[in-house]
């Protein structure tokens, strides 16, 4: 028998289709009369129509949400929160939007309430990341870990197919990792399990119908089990490279997820067979990294670096930086290796040992 420590996040979660019909009651229960609502400027029409029914609680949108959340976003919604003297931030959106309420809330201690229209999952964690001078800087605090979640499967359904499968495929990657992770338990590896296996049969049926509201609440609700993983112990090596070609070469996080995680896995296989049985159990195939390799290129999702925006010239400066702090991973992080790993999420190569 193991010995092992699980912690829970205190989050407050409302789910299931109309839940957002609950958001003036759940701002009651914060005690909050001036809310700022965040989103990036392409979700500003739906950041509007969530704000619409709060009325006179609305202090101000702010639609500059951007994704990596650089510094200077962070600063001017900071200031804006003072300046309006608010009590509340409200995030509507997926990760980048979330992630901007929570460097809000890092600073100013304001309780923020997610609603999510992707499935990002950083809206059940404390983990918080801010970029400034072209690196991503990560940690963790309980200030930042939204108050509420109102997860309605009916904001998702103008998600587009392409965003719906590297989004869903970034929660993956949470529950993944959680599967080998040095302080991992028993109980989030059965939500580990359970949302891989969620996030992946979701797409099966959205690929076919991507307005089928049952579907998307599977994969909402596969999200929040990945993302509550996350939350609950360390990531290794796949967030790490992920932070860094994001956050370094203004990559997008779900494309770039989507790309390095099977041979993120791959690197990581032999270290850890008991995760890689798990995840291939979850997705219903004989080899995890393959599996999560065939179950992007056969969603039309991209499975190269290249596809999505990476020079070649960074590679080597991303081997660089991905080793220069050596963190909890199942198998030691090596110079040689680690730039393999990236010449074939370069090229799209399917993952190889």
């Amino acid at each position: 028998m193991d010995s092992f420590v699980y912690n829970s996040n205190p989050s407050r979660i409302i789910f299931g289709p109309d839940s957002i019909d609950r958001l003036p009651e759940e701002l009651d229960r914060l005690g909050a009369r001036r809310a700022l609502v965040l989103c990036t400027p392409h979700q500003r029409e739906k950041a509007q129509a969530v704000a619409d029914r709060i009325g006179a609680r609305v202090a101000s949108i702010f639609d500059g949400a951007a994704m990596h959340v650089p510094i200077e976003v962070a600063r001017k919604a900071r200031a804006l929160a003072t300046e309006l003297e608010v009590d509340c931030a409200l995030a509507i959106g997926g990760g980048s939007t979330v992630g901007l309420g929570k460097a809000i809330a890092l600073e100013s201690g304001l309780p923020i309430i997610a609603v999510p229209t992707t499935y990002a999952g950083s809206e059940v964690t404390p983990i918080y990341g801010i970029t400034e001078g072209g690196v991503k800087k990560t940690g963790r605090d309980l200030r930042v870990l939204p108050k509420v979640v109102v997860y309605d499967p009916k904001l998702t359904l103008s998600l587009p197919m392409d965003l719906t499968v590297t989004s869903a495929i970034n929660a993956i990657a949470h529950a993944a990792e959680g599967l080998y992770a040095h302080d991992g338990n028993p109980v989030t590896a059965l939500m580990a399990e359970e949302g891989i296996r969620a996030c992946a049969a979701s797409l099966q049926s959205l690929r076919d119908d991507p307005q089928n509201l049952a579907a998307r609440g599977l994969a909402l609700s596969g999200a929040w089990l990945c993302g509550t993983v996350l939350g609950a112990v360390s990531m290794g090596l796949h967030h790490k490279l992920c932070h860094t070609l994001g956050g370094t070469f203004d990559l997008p996080h779900a494309d770039v997820h989507t790309v390095v995680l099977p041979h993120a896995l791959q690197y990581n296989a032999e270290a850890a067979p008991q995760a890689m049985i798990r995840i291939a159990r979850a997705l219903g195939v004989v080899n995890a990294p393959m599996g999560l390799f065939a179950l992007a290129e056969s969603h039309g999702a991209p499975v190269s670096l290249k596809a999505i925006g990476m020079d070649e010239s960074g590679l080597d400066h991303a081997v660089e930086l991905a080793v220069s702090n050596q963190y909890p991973n199942p198998r030691p992080l090596e110079r040689a290796p680690l730039k393999k790993l990236l010449d074939q999420a370069f090229e799209g190569a399917a993952p190889a040992p």
